[in-house]
């Protein structure tokens, strides 16, 4: 697999993190499997190959569709060679550039054309190279920032010390508002609930330094990140995998971040 990471213009760096581009032309390697893990981000997906990837249920994921922020793993099978194109939005990034409360997207993937009237994926698929595509993507999301002009100073700024693992207690204090306020506001732009969006969070975290944590030094790692002991850890690190840390590192080869291929057991 190849994968690429693409950088925004300054314009769109508030609402976009990156592009990724990640493909494959193996041939022979039959149905594979990923898993794609929480991370409370939505993004913008395209699939050069329309009804490719499915998921547990069958379902064929849309060509062009939005990836709302979910809030446990989903898995996705495909077979043969593919090319997806991803925009990495900014967690509050759905209200300004949908009109949209992203609660209503939370642990949802929507076709683009069920949110707004856009030739958009007639243009991609016509589109001949990744560039074009990157290029196209990003000319969509400038047009509708500048249309639906919206911006919520305090939603991005509590988003932010979210992930930063400040507790609830301080967001509230730093930012003078109440708990029900806070609440509001995070569900409205970032489509959950302050304290589901920060263990997300702190899962994030907890995974990064897993890839590079000895297992023999997981209890250190626990406490660290503030779980109550191993066992609530592996817990909650089921929940936002299927797994538990030790199968997760044996199975999983990444790629694109919180996109890793599982490998089963040969036989």
């Amino acid at each position: 697999m190849r994968y690429q990471e693409i950088l925004p213009i300054p314009a769109l760096r508030a609402y976009i993190r990156y592009f990724w581009v990640l493909e494959s032309d193996e041939e022979s390697e039959g149905l594979r499997q990923f898993k794609i893990l929480p991370d409370g981000i939505p993004a913008l997906i395209y699939q050069d190959i329309p009804n490719f990837f499915r998921d547990t249920q069958q379902q064929m994921a849309p060509q062009l569709y939005i990836y709302g922020p979910f809030t446990t793993y989903t898995d996705q099978w495909v077979e043969g060679p593919f090319r997806i194109i991803g925009v990495y939005l900014e967690p509050t990034a759905l209200k300004a550039l949908f009109k949209l409360d992203a609660s209503d997207l939370v642990n949802q993937t929507i076709p683009i054309d069920d949110l707004i009237d856009t030739p958009l994926l007639e243009r991609l698929q016509q589109a001949q190279s990744t560039a074009e595509k990157v290029e196209l993507l990003a000319a969509f999301i400038l047009q509708q920032i500048q249309t639906v002009d919206y911006e919520n100073k305090q939603a991005k700024f509590a988003s932010i010390l979210l992930q930063r693992g400040q507790s609830l207690g301080e967001i509230q204090s730093q930012m003078n508002i109440s708990e029900r306020t806070l609440e509001r506001l995070v569900k409205q732009h970032i489509g959950m609930s302050p304290k589901v969006f920060s263990r997300i969070m702190r899962f994030q975290t907890s995974l990064e330094r897993l890839k590079t944590t000895n297992l023999d030094r997981l209890t250190t790692l626990v406490y660290d990140q503030d779980y109550f002991d191993q066992s609530h850890f592996i817990r909650e690190f089921k929940i936002f995998t299927g797994n538990n840390p030790t199968q997760f590192l044996r199975h999983s080869k990444e790629e694109l971040p919180n996109f890793p291929e599982w490998k089963k057991e040969k036989e």
